[in-house]
């Protein structure tokens, strides 16, 4: 989710509100099609992952046995590929569906924040930290990353 919302954000960051005016549309499938892209790459990097991770513990047991996929490997690797291709809708559709694009990107980047907030917590919680401040901080780390991917031209 999170990577998929750097990349929307991107799109919606790298644009200037008076390009935003006659391109809304085109940002979305922009945004889109990037993130299709990279769900792609993020499922079967997940499954090389999976596969590589696999195949050191049966070698670690001293097994000859070669590492297989389960239904349970490529079901989670369509999950991650439709999480990234969902995180953009949120930041992308406020422009499309509001007619003044400040407000859009008002609502995008407020939106973006809640789910960068919610993921926070969610890990925090899965890792046993506070979930407060896990979703602080993944909020944090999201206004960082954004800035440098933005300002290193991405």
């Amino acid at each position: 989710m999170c990577f998929g919302l750097f990349m929307a954000l991107t799109f919606v960051g790298a644009v200037s509100i008076s390009a935003a005016e006659h391109e809304k549309s085109t940002m979305l499938y922009a945004a889109l099609g990037c993130n299709l892209a990279w769900g792609l790459v993020d499922a079967v990097m997940y499954l090389v992952r999976t596969i590589s991770d696999r195949g050191n513990e049966l070698r670690g047991a001293a097994r000859p046995e070669r590492p297989e996929f389960h239904a349970r490997d490529l079901s989670a690797a369509v999950g991650i590929f439709l999480i990234v291709v969902a995180s953009t809708f949120p930041v992308a559709l406020p422009f499309v569906l509001l007619d003044d694009v400040r407000m859009a990107l008002v609502v995008s980047r407020a939106l973006t924040l809640a789910m960068l907030f919610a993921g926070g917590v969610m890990l925090a919680r899965h890792a046993g930290y506070p979930a407060w401040k896990g979703g602080l901080a993944l909020v944090g780390l999201g206004v960082a990353l954004t800035v440098a991917i933005v300002a290193l031209g991405g």
